[in-house]
C-alpha cells in the first residue's frame, strides 16, 4: 500500500492507473476506523482495480461546540488495518492543502441537507458536500463507498452527484454491527461502560419498531411512538429526533412502506450516535 499526502500526487497516481485501463474505487473516511470502513474497502477491492482510501476529518462539517478537536485519530493503527485489507492507496491530505488560506467555495443539496441530522447540526452537510466533491476531483473514482449508518449522507451524496451530472457511482452498504447490535462508529469509544450498555437502546428500540412493520403496522406515528416509548425508559438517553421519512425528500411519511427510512439520533451521555432502518419489501427490515 502507497500512502499519498500531496494532492497532485493523488491526481499523478490515478492518471497512471487511467492510462493502465484500471478502474478507481473511493472509500472516504476520518479515519479511527473500523469493521465498518473495513468492509467498505473490501467491497471497493471485489468491484474495482484500485481502492483509495482517504483519512481526513473534515473541520468543515463540525459546529463550533462539536468534537472537531477531540475527534480520534490513530493514522499508524489505520494505515496497518488498510494494509492487511489490501488497500491500494492510503490519502491523506492536509487541511492547508484541502481548504487553502482564503478558501470560499462550498457545496450544498438544499432542502435535503436541512432535516434530520442538518437540523440539529446546521452546515454539517455543506461540510460533508465540500469535502467529498473534492475527493471526488482529485481521486476521480468510478466508485464511491459509503455505509448506510449515514444514510441522510448518502442520500444526499447521490442527490449531489445526480445534480452534478458527477460520472460516479454512490455504492451503499449495509450497517455493520457489534454482536449485540451496537452500529459501529468511531465516536463508540466515547462510550464508559454504563452508558456503552445504555446505547443498546438504539437498536433494540429499532428492532422493535422493525416487528411492528413485519408484522403490518404501517402508520408512521405508532412507529416511532414506539421507539420513543422505549428509548425515553432508559435514563442515559436524550432524543435528538426519530423520524420516518421518504428515502427521496426525507419528509416525514404517514404511513410506511417499502423503501421508508426509518431513522433517529441520541444522545447517551454526552454523545451523539445514530442509526436507521429501511423497509424492505413485504415488510421486511434492512
Amino acid at each position: 500500500m502507497k500512502t499519498i499526502a500531496s494532492i497532485a500526487e493523488m491526481k499523478a497516481a490515478v492518471r497512471s492507473a487511467r492510462a493502465e485501463e484500471k478502474t478507481v474505487g473511493l472509500v472516504p473516511t476520518m479515519g479511527f476506523l473500523h469493521e465498518g470502513h473495513l468492509s467498505l474497502v473490501r467491497e471497493s477491492r471485489a468491484r474495482t482495480d484500485l481502492t483509495v482510501v482517504s483519512i481526513f476529518v473534515n473541520p468543515a462539517q463540525f459546529g463550533p461546540n462539536e468534537d472537531f478537536a477531540s475527534y480520534p485519530r490513530d493514522p499508524g493503527r489505520d494505515a496497518a488495518l488498510l494494509e492487511r485489507e489490501g488497500a491500494d492507496i492510503l490519502f491523506l491530505p492536509a487541511a492547508p492543502d484541502i481548504y487553502p488560506r482564503g478558501y470560499a467555495t462550498y457545496v450544498e443539496v438544499q432542502k435535503l441537507q436541512d432535516r434530520l441530522c442538518g437540523a440539529s447540526r446546521p452546515g454539517h452537510f455543506r461540510g460533508v458536500c465540500t469535502i467529498v466533491l473534492k475527493l471526488f476531483e482529485i481521486v476521480r473514482p468510478d466508485a464511491a463507498f459509503f455505509g448506510r449508518k449515514d444514510a441522510q449522507q448518502a442520500i444526499i451524496l447521490a442527490r449531489m452527484a445526480g445534480d452534478l451530472n458527477l460520472d460516479v457511482r454512490i455504492e451503499v452498504r449495509p450497517i455493520v454491527r457489534e454482536p449485540d447490535g451496537l452500529a459501529l462508529s468511531s465516536r463508540n469509544i466515547y462510550l464508559n461502560p454504563d452508558e456503552r450498555r445504555a446505547a443498546l437502546v438504539l437498536s433494540r428500540s429499532l428492532a422493535t419498531a422493525g416487528a411492528m412493520i413485519k408484522a403490518g403496522e404501517t402508520r408512521a406515528e405508532a412507529v416511532v411512538a414506539a421507539i420513543r416509548d422505549a428509548i425515553g425508559r432508559e435514563p442515559l438517553a436524550r432524543i435528538d429526533y426519530i423520524e420516518a421519512v421518504d428515502p427521496v425528500t426525507l419528509a416525514p411519511v404517514d404511513r410506511t412502506g417499502e423503501g421508508t427510512l426509518v431513522a433517529l439520533a441520541v444522545f447517551i451521555g454526552k454523545t451523539r450516535l445514530i442509526d436507521n432502518f429501511v423497509v424492505g419489501p413485504g415488510g421486511e427490515i434492512t
